[in-house]
């Protein structure tokens, strides 16, 4: 009896670190800083700017702000915004078309472009409106799979790892923006270390090794 629970603990604690070792995140070095948000929301490359013109369907859409800072927008043309708030954005887009047309009615959303990966229905990129919370985000990819470890979300950027280590109230409560999210950023949702499948895959283990000590044992 004792060799037997000496053999089931051994085997036990093999299985056990196997699947920790494949549950454990890769190799990215953590940021030597925290994520910081801007004071103001300003323009960079990768950003999508959602412009919409008041009874003017044709001046309307989505505009990306290119690596060099440059917009390309009807009747304007192409202009840099490197350093522009979107108010002043919308200020000086009111101020082409105030020559076209009586007092236009613009709108300027800007448009985050965030990889979402890891343990969500739908991985990919998508644009974001900073005013969303991180639940928002993980809602346009499908929402978090059962085996997501939705209190170690991840970012990275820059080849940078961030951790997003806050509880379930202050993600609800926090933008994207307010975390100090950008365009290009990666949000990492990992795996839990052991899942439901993983306790499975452990008894099921343990009642083989069970099986094959017996079998020895005859």
């Amino acid at each position: 009896m004792p060799n037997q629970r000496r053999f089931l603990t051994t085997a036990l604690c093999f299985i056990v670190a196997a699947t920790l070792a494949a549950c454990a995140s890769s190799g990215v070095p953590n940021a030597t800083g925290p994520l910081r948000a801007d004071s103001v929301l300003t323009l960079r490359p990768g950003d999508v700017v959602k412009i919409q013109v008041y009874q003017h369907a044709d001046l309307s859409g989505e505009f990306p702000v290119d690596e060099n800072y440059n917009l390309l927008f009807p009747v304007m043309g192409e202009f840099n915004v490197r350093g522009m708030s979107v108010q002043e954005l919308r200020s000086r887009i009111r101020e082409e078309l105030g020559r076209l047309f009586t007092q236009p009615y613009v709108a300027v959303i800007p448009l985050f472009r965030v990889a979402v990966l890891g343990e969500v229905v739908r991985p990919g990129l998508y644009s974001a409106d900073p005013t969303l919370s991180v639940y928002d985000l993980l809602a346009l990819a499908g929402g978090p799979l059962r085996t997501a470890n939705t209190h170690d979300l991840k970012l990275i950027r820059g080849g940078e790892l961030y951790p997003l280590q806050l509880n379930a109230q202050a993600i609800a409560a926090s933008t994207i923006r307010d975390l100090g999210v950008r365009s290009g950023d990666q949000l990492i949702v990992p795996r839990q270390s052991l899942t439901r499948e993983d306790l499975t895959f452990l008894l099921q283990a343990a009642n083989l090794a069970v099986s094959i000590y017996v079998l020895v044992r005859q």
